[in-house]
């Protein structure tokens, strides 16, 4: 897979942000930018540099212990439940998962790594089962949190990350108060159907404590009160 190796991120500027030029990761990027908000779309590509600064803490060894290509779809892609313009029910993660396995299906990948990108989008939300579930669950998992600053579960992040490194990633793609936004596209898919939050699920929840008229959620709370401040 040495073809598919994105570089190192934990080196120069460049290296920190760098993303593998190939036509399966821009048709990605088409894809989800076309899809997302700006803040959920920076959201997805920061959770991709981030997991891999959490893979080189672990000792995870990218053509080896995981495939960067299926690390890359799986953080990238792992938001697309939240589009605007898909009516399907269903848990935001597992509707995403879903739009994700089409895409790579009709970009002609194999079975077996379409299904490993659907586990690990599917259970990116799942504390204590992605973790058991392979490095490329653990790697989404790790990234996602750093992204929230530790407020959605402690693994190596935010600690992993270097100011200098976090200033880079951060500098490439902004912010734009992330957590309330993903919040309000997780609340707003939720309550389009009961069938998109079930009880004691992550959307569900979230729906619950969202109330009306809406408050701030503690995962929001969380996050501005944690490392990156949003």
């Amino acid at each position: 897979m040495t073809e598919h190796r994105a570089p190192y991120a934990a080196g120069t500027a460049e290296d920190v942000v760098a993303i593998a030029d190939i036509p399966q990761f821009r048709a990605a990027l088409d894809l989800m930018s076309r899809l997302e908000s700006r803040s959920i779309a920076n959201h997805s590509v920061r959770t991709y540099l981030f997991a891999r600064i959490a893979a080189a803490h672990l000792g995870v060894i990218e053509g080896s212990d995981y495939d960067d290509r299926l690390l890359f779809m799986a953080c990238v892609l792992h938001d697309l439940g939240l589009a605007s313009n898909d009516e399907r029910t269903g848990r935001f993660e597992v509707v995403g998962a879903d739009r994700a396995a089409e895409f790579l299906t009709g970009q002609c990948w194999p079975a077996a790594e379409v299904d490993a990108v659907w586990e690990a989008i599917a259970l990116h939300s799942s504390a204590q089962i992605s973790e058991r579930r392979g490095p490329l669950c653990v790697l989404v998992r790790e990234g996602v949190s750093a992204d929230f600053g530790g407020a959605i579960g402690p693994g190596l992040a935010p600690t992993a990350v270097s100011d200098e490194q976090a200033r880079v990633i951060h500098g490439a793609y902004p912010r734009f108060d992330m957590a309330s936004s993903l919040v309000e596209a997780i609340c707003r898919q939720a309550a389009r159907d009961p069938a998109n939050a079930p009880r004691f699920t992550l959307p569900g929840e979230l729906l619950r404590e969202r109330g009306d008229p809406p408050v701030q959620t503690r995962l929001e709370r969380d996050a501005l009160a944690s490392r990156w401040g949003s």
